[in-house]
C-alpha cells in the first residue's frame, strides 16, 4: 500500500510527497477533538484550519486517493479511514 501511495504522490498533479499521510493525520486529529471544540469550529469557524489545514479537505483528498488506488490497496487504506470515520464525536 505504501509503495502505491508513494507512486501516486509522485505521479499525480494534485498530490505532493507526504500529502496522504498528512491527510490521515489531519482527519485523525479532527475526529478525536472534544465535541465542544467541534461545535465551536462549526459555529465560529476555525482559525486553526488556516495554519494546519482543513480536515474536511483532507477527508475529501483521501476519497480521491482511494479512487485512484488499486482495489487491494484501496481496501487497506479504506479500513484506516473507516475506523476514523467511526470515531464518535468528542472522543
Amino acid at each position: 500500500m505504501l509503495s502505491e501511495i508513494f507512486r501516486l504522490e509522485h505521479s499525480r498533479n494534485y498530490l505532493r510527497p507526504g500529502d496522504v499521510g498528512a491527510a490521515v493525520r489531519r482527519w485523525k486529529d479532527h475526529v478525536h477533538r472534544p465535541e465542544r471544540h467541534l461545535w465551536d469550529d462549526h459555529e465560529q469557524g476555525s482559525t486553526h484550519w488556516y495554519c494546519c489545514g482543513d480536515p474536511f479537505e483532507a477527508r475529501a483528498l483521501l476519497d480521491t486517493v482511494l479512487q485512484a488506488m488499486s482495489p487491494r490497496n484501496a481496501r487497506q487504506l479504506r479500513r484506516v479511514v473507516d475506523r476514523l470515520d467511526a470515531v464518535p464525536n468528542g472522543t
